[in-house]
């Protein structure tokens, strides 16, 4: 079983919302034959409809928005005669993936983080109907001759702002292995071919070790040197890090510049764990391993055990694996798996 971001990946969007009115309440007298005093039966107004967002753990992807920026829920009906009140506008549901955040566009308060499947929020409240002339009868006025208008309902500007919600996050260069690594793990399908920036969009996986609870596996784009202030993909994709329990860098032994140089494995990692902690500085603090990848291509032995021994005396466990052969595959998941599940979710941000 796994999963997979849609093929248009939009992680922000503006959205306008307007609730329903509520309805008139009604000004009206009994009027019948051989009743002269039939007094007032103006029914009250419905309220208006109220536009709710529910986070839906099938929704990986904001675009939806993109193509409907704009969303209104029903009015109220008006009140009627005969105390007949007027039907309530239906409330608008609307889906968001689970790790959606609602913000004012105007103040930038974030309002509410749909961090889990099912979780309701409601971004605008319908207006209450009006009251009918029936409603204010009493001892001391008996004819009543007015009525209530409905409330209008809310309305406002708000950005949707989606970071991933996963267990494990693959960080590391363009071409390091991430996508080649998530298709070999889980039944996601990334595109994958030998060029900077394969992946445009995070792919999810979820990753079922054998006996043991399942996980879900981030493919975060290929990061560089500068990222953090904007270089390559920029900081389009590094919010969808924050969420993740476990780090797994993949780095290439046989990562090359853009001069065409060899960077060691150790830089390669270091480069890449200084754009996170520039982006934020509590990611430093979350548990990362390290694996090695391409062992199928024969890299010089060398460099690997220099690289291992590097991360080993800097407190960073390192795995030696191909996505290809399989090579050391089934070591590191068995040892995501426990790590996921000895690590308490990070403080979402």
């Amino acid at each position: 079983m796994a999963g997979q971001c849609d093929m248009k990946f939009i992680d922000e969007a503006t959205i306008e919302v307007k609730a329903g009115h509520g309805g008139q309440g009604c000004a009206h007298f009994r009027r019948e034959k051989f009743v002269p005093f039939g007094g007032p039966d103006g029914g009250n107004g419905g309220n208006g409809g109220s536009i709710i967002l529910v986070a839906d753990r099938n929704k990986h992807t904001l675009l939806d928005f993109k193509f409907r920026p704009v969303w209104e829920a029903p009015d109220g009906n008006n009140g009627h005669t005969s105390r007949k009140d007027g039907k309530n506008g239906e409330d608008l549901v609307v889906q968001v993936p689970v790790g959606t955040q609602i913000i004012n566009s105007e103040t930038s308060e974030v309002l509410v983080d749909l961090d889990s499947d099912q979780k309701r929020f409601v971004l605008a409240r319908g207006g209450r109907g009006g009251k009918g002339n029936t409603f204010f009868k009493s001892a001391t006025n008996r004819a009543p001759e007015h009525a209530q208008p409905g409330e209008p309902g809310e309305a406002g500007s708000f950005l949707l702002s989606l970071k991933l919600v996963a267990d494990v996050g693959l960080v590391g260069f363009p071409n390091a292995g991430k996508s080649t690594f998530i298709a070999r793990v889980s039944a996601a399908r990334p595109k994958i071919a030998d060029y900077p920036f394969t992946t445009l969009t995070p792919n999810l996986g979820v990753v079922q070790v054998k006996g043991n609870q399942p996980f879900v596996i981030a493919d975060i784009p290929g990061l560089i040197p500068g990222a953090s202030s904007g270089k390559g993909l920029g900081i389009q994709f590094l919010k969808h890090v924050e969420r993740t329990r476990v780090l797994l860098h993949l780095v290439d032994p046989l990562q090359l510049d853009d001069q065409g140089q060899p960077v060691r494995p150790e830089k390669a990692f270091q480069l890449i764990a200084d754009e996170l902690a520039t982006f934020n500085t509590d990611l430093h603090k979350r548990k990362a391993i390290v694996a090695l990848t391409k062992a199928d291509a024969n890299p010089d032995g060398e460099t690997l055990a220099e690289a291992s021994a590097w991360f080993a005396n800097h407190g960073l466990e390192c795995f030696i694996i191909s996505s290809v052969s399989g090579t050391g595959i089934e070591e590191l998941l068995f040892r995501l798996e426990a790590l996921v599940h000895a690590q308490s979710s990070p403080e979402l941000s």
